[in-house]
Order: structure tokens, then sequence, then C-alpha cells
């Protein structure tokens, strides 16, 4: 049967995802775009429920997903196209979306000696958060630690940012004083960043495995996470800018301890 009213039960469940409150409290998340369901669907279990729409629905990949889904068994809502778009994040849609199953990993889960581990300090940006998803995912590291009050990386900013990078990494939410006790249980080493540091980025060689520690878009990061460090560094900073982006700072110190 296709779903032809916005009033569905249905529709207003999948609409009230993007609610902040909403989301935060359930068990799903929602997501659209064929390259993020195809690495959903890559990743096992994530991919609950396909959301499409036969008149909007013509890309021949997305096609193919939709059958490799129907195989599986996974649910699919055939909705109208009018349905399709009043749920859709795209200016122009392309007929297919779907609620996943979050993940929630707790630092137990990590393997600390098989690479590099990011930890963000009350990340509050969406956008920033998939970017440095994406950007973890592209040097190999194993995780992201978020510390305090972060947004979710399952916010459908953070879930389009991510280009479908949020499944291949374990992400585990914590606070920073359970994050240095496991850390020197582990014996792990932790750099962080700051515009006070002394030391220039490029110019030190940086342990395997490690712990890299980057400070909130409006703080930084505190006395006491800077005092946690084994060591601290900046990034220079050579006209009137004082800042840099966190992404964009987080993606240099990646590919510089990747190099």
């Amino acid at each position: 049967m296709i779903i032809k009213s916005t009033s569905n039960f249905r529709i207003k469940d999948i609409k009230r995802l993007k609610e902040k409150k909403f989301q935060k409290n359930s068990p799903w998340f929602y997501m659209e775009g064929f390259r993020i369901l195809g690495e959903a669907f890559d990743h096992g279990s994530i991919l609950q429920t396909v959301i499409w729409s036969a008149d909007l629905l013509k890309n021949e990949y997305g096609l193919e997903l939709l059958e490799k889904c129907r195989n599986q068994g996974i649910e699919l809502l055939e909705v109208s196209e009018s349905v399709f778009r009043s749920i859709s994040l795209k200016e122009n849609p392309q007929g297919m979306a779907a609620l996943g199953k979050k993940e929630h990993f707790t630092l137990a889960d990590l393997a600390p000696e098989k690479g590099l581990l990011i930890a963000l300090n009350e990340i509050a940006d969406p956008g920033n958060l998939g970017t440095i998803i994406r950007t973890a995912d592209a040097v190999a590291a194993q995780g992201i630690l978020l510390l305090g009050d972060c947004v979710s990386p399952y916010d459908t900013g953070a879930v389009r940012g991510s280009m479908g990078a949020l499944f291949s990494l374990k992400i585990v939410q914590t606070s920073f004083p359970e994050l240095n006790r496991w850390k020197q249980s582990q014996l792990l080493p932790m750099i962080g960043t700051s515009d006070k540091a002394a030391t220039d980025y490029a110019t030190i060689a940086y342990p395997a495995p490690m712990i890299l520690l980057m400070g909130s878009e409006r703080n930084g990061l505190s006395e006491d996470q800077i005092s946690a460090c084994d060591q601290v560094v900046r990034i220079p900073m050579l006209r009137s800018s004082d800042s840099l982006n966190l992404a964009v700072a987080t993606g240099i110190m990646a590919y510089q301890i990747y190099n």
C-alpha cells in the first residue's frame, strides 16, 4: 500500500526525527542519499526501513539498492511523491531515504593499540562533526570520542556530512575525566592543540597509537584538559585570523599524524 497522506502516523514519526529533542531520545535516525544508504546497507543491521517513491526514484544504483533491501527483508515503505517531498532534506529529492538503528559504543569496545583516536570536547556544530568523521575514516582512525555536551553523530547534518563514514567508526560518548582515567590505564599518549602552545604541530613526531584531543568551537581546551595532555601543539596563524574552523584544524592534525 502506498502512503499518500502526510498525516499518516509513520510519516509524522519520521518527520519528528528532525527535531533535536525527539531525535536524541529515539533509537532511530533519518538518512537520505544513495551513498549514505549504500554504506549503511554494507555495514550490516543498520538499515531498518527504506522510504521510497516510485515517481522520484529513477537512479539505477538506487533501484538496485532498493532490490537488495527487498531481498534482505528490510522493510520498504512506499510513499507518494508529495509525501516524500514533505520528509526530504533535499531541494530536489531522489526518492529514497531510510531509518537506521543507532549504534552505541563504550571505551571498553575500543582496541587502543589499533590506531588514532580523535577526542572532541563539546563539539556543537553537526556539519563540523560530520566532516571530522569523514576525515577520521580517510586516515583510518579507529574511533571518535565525544566529550561532554556534544552534538549527536546521528543529527541529520552530521549524518549528511559524514557521507557514510559514520558507519565505519566506533563513536563513543563519554566525559573527559572518564577518558583521562582510561587513557592512563591504557598507557595511551594524548596530544592536544592550543593557540597558546609553544610547539609547532609540524615539528614533532607523533606516537602510534595516540589520542588527538581537540577543543570546542567556542572555548577550545580547558586548563585541566591541557594539563592532562602529554604534549600540546599549535597550528600557526600568520595574519589577522586567530583560529581555524574545528573541522579544518582536526583535518590538518589528522593528516600530519598519518604522515
